[in-house]
């Protein structure tokens, strides 16, 4: 049984690019589980607070519930769940879970072949880290779930996922953007070369966001990771969305973050393509958090 095409397979509910990530969180949350405690299993009580976390910090902006994944991800034949009653799933309600101690652990054969082959876990997590998320939030979900990957295995691109990143987007897009920060000027170098500058995708790669220009930013390390958690965006007009949902009292966080509200994105430089309007789009309403502060008065 190939077990990374079971995990590149989940079945998820799935429209015009829009996110689900819940059964991929779940798989995730569960391997980092089993590579702490193989006997263990999680009942649903227990962990509910936890994949509820999940799913707000790296799932869609609109509400959901972990129920959903708990129950489905059975029929994906990778995830097994009893009640106090005896083996199958009460059903996907909140409630039900709760009132039947559902408890749930990876399925059997999946737990033998974790431990005839204990590089499988590393390699199952790097398949679902790229496939459903941006390279940027990998390392913090890998700590969110509790998931120690060897260096290898972090850096490693699984055979499973069909489609390959072109390597030249980077310099494309830095070259657009002139080798700044698209919304904050940044533009450090060590001699001639740029640090802490990256690429991000606006529609992300995992969602069938393509290598081009128009679906790239040129942002500094920080902007790069606020961008991919929905904190910051792009509107109309290219100006910069900042989230309501984003709360920081220090001087840093208002200078660096807050006052970027509805200023104008920096480049890019005349003749290079900016964001397309259906990759912004996609940004928005898959990313982007809640609803946009307004601009700050000076």
């Amino acid at each position: 049984m190939d077990w990374l095409e079971r995990a590149a397979g989940l079945r998820q509910w799935s429209r015009s690019g829009i996110r689900a990530p819940h059964k991929p969180l779940l798989l995730l949350y569960a391997l980092g589980r089993f590579q702490r405690d193989a006997a263990g299993e999680l009942r649903y009580s227990a962990v509910e607070e936890d994949l509820q976390r999940l799913l707000t910090e790296y799932g869609p902006p609109n509400r959901t519930t972990p129920a959903y994944p708990f129950h489905h991800m059975v029929g994906d034949g990778v995830w097994e769940v009893r009640t106090d009653r005896g083996p199958g799933s009460p059903g996907s309600g909140v409630r039900e879970l709760r009132a039947t101690g559902a408890a749930g652990r990876l399925a059997p054969e999946l737990r033998a072949a974790l431990r005839r082959e204990p590089s499988l876990l590393g390699r199952m997590a790097r398949v679902l880290l790229d496939l459903h998320f941006p390279p940027s939030l990998h390392g913090d979900l890998c700590a969110s779930v509790g998931l120690e990957l060897e260096p290898a295995e972090a850096g490693q691109l699984s055979v499973a996922v069909p489609r390959r990143r072109d390597p030249r987007m980077r310099e494309r897009v830095l070259t657009a953007y002139e080798y700044r920060c698209a919304f904050c000027g940044y533009d450090g170098r060590i001699g001639a070369t740029p640090v802490g500058l990256e690429a991000a995708h606006v529609r992300w790669w995992a969602f069938d966001g393509p290598d081009d220009v128009d679906n790239g930013l040129c942002l500094c390390s920080l902007h790069h990771k606020l961008f991919d958690m929905g904190v910051l965006g792009v509107g109309e007009g290219h100006r910069i969305l900042v989230s309501q949902r984003f709360v920081g009292h220090s001087p840093a966080a208002r200078e660096h973050v807050i006052v970027l509200s509805d200023r104008p994105l920096i480049g890019p430089q005349p003749g290079a393509l900016p964001v397309a309007e259906v990759h912004r789009s996609w940004h928005a309403g898959q990313v982007f958090r809640g609803s946009p502060r307004p601009a700050m008065v000076s």
